[in-house]
C-alpha cells in the first residue's frame, strides 16, 4: 500500500521546493518537496481510494512510513494518526514513544505529544504513572519534553500539580527544546489559569527563554 504513495508523491516532487524545505529543518531530513496544501489533497486521494481509514489502525502502516527517508511520509503517517485520535487505546502509547524517539525532531514531536499521547492519557490516565512518569526523567529529550507538552490541550482538565512537576524536573535544562516547552506549556495553561502561572513563573527559578513565553499572555 505504501508504494501507491510513494508514487504519487515522487509524480509531485519538486527539487526545488525541496531545498527551502530541508533548510527549515536545519537539514535533517531530505524533502520531496510537497508543500502542505497538495500533501493534503494527495493524502486525501490516497485514503479514498484504499480504503485504509476504514480498517484497524495499521502500526506497520505508520512504521513503513517512518522508514521512508523523505520527511513528507512522517507527515502522512501523522495525518493517518490524526484520523484515529478517538480510537486510540492505551496500548498505542508504545507505538507513539516509538514515533517520539526515531527521527525525531519538534515537527513531529510536538504533533505526538499534544495530540496521539495527549489523548491516550486523558482517556487511560494510568499511562502517566506507567510510562510518561519515566519520560520526564528520560536521557531522551524529545521523551521529556513530550511529558511536558502532552497535556497543552487539556485547559480545565490539566493536572497542574504534575505539570508544574514535570516542568520543575525539567527547569535547569540548558536545552532549546525543554526550556521552550516549558514556556509553551505555561503559556497555554495562562489562558486557563492565569493567576496559578504567574505564581509559579515568580515562585520557582526558570530559564528566561521559559518565562518570557510563559508570560506572553500574562498582563
Amino acid at each position: 500500500m505504501v508504494h501507491l504513495l510513494t508514487n504519487r508523491f515522487e509524480e509531485h516532487g519538486d527539487n526545488v521546493k525541496a531545498g527551502p524545505m530541508k533548510a527549515y529543518m536545519k537539514n535533517h531530513f531530505p524533502f520531496l518537496g510537497i508543500k502542505s496544501p497538495l500533501r493534503s489533497e494527495l493524502e486525501k486521494q490516497f485514503f479514498k481510494d484504499t480504503g485504509i481509514l476504514k480498517e484497524p489502525f495499521n502500526h506497520e502502516f505508520i512504521l513503513k512510513l517512518w522508514e521512508k527517508e523523505e520527511r513528507e511520509y512522517q507527515y502522512t503517517a501523522l495525518a493517518y494518526i490524526a484520523k484515529f485520535l478517538k480510537k486510540q487505546d492505551k496500548s498505542d502509547l508504545v507505538l507513539m514513544e516509538r514515533l517520539i524517539t526515531e527521527k525525531s525532531w519538534w515537527d513531529t514531536v510536538d504533533m505526538l505529544a499534544a495530540n496521539p499521547v495527549g489523548k491516550i492519557a486523558e482517556a487511560f490516565p494510568e499511562v502517566i504513572g506507567e510510562s510518561i512518569e519515566n519520560w520526564s526523567v528520560s536521557d531522551n529529550m524529545w521523551l521529556r519534553r513530550t511529558s511536558i507538552l502532552f497535556q497543552l490541550k487539556f485547559k480545565g482538565n490539566t493536572d497542574e500539580k504534575l505539570l508544574y512537576r514535570y516542568i520543575l524536573l525539567n527547569a535547569d535544562s540548558k536545552e532549546f527544546f525543554i526550556q521552550k516547552a516549558i514556556g509553551w506549556a505555561l503559556r497555554e495553561y495562562s489562558k486557563t489559569n492565569p493567576d496559578s502561572v504567574r505564581g509559579f513563573i515568580e515562585g520557582n527559578q526558570l530559564a528566561a527563554l521559559s518565562v518570557r513565553e510563559g508570560s506572553k499572555y500574562l498582563k
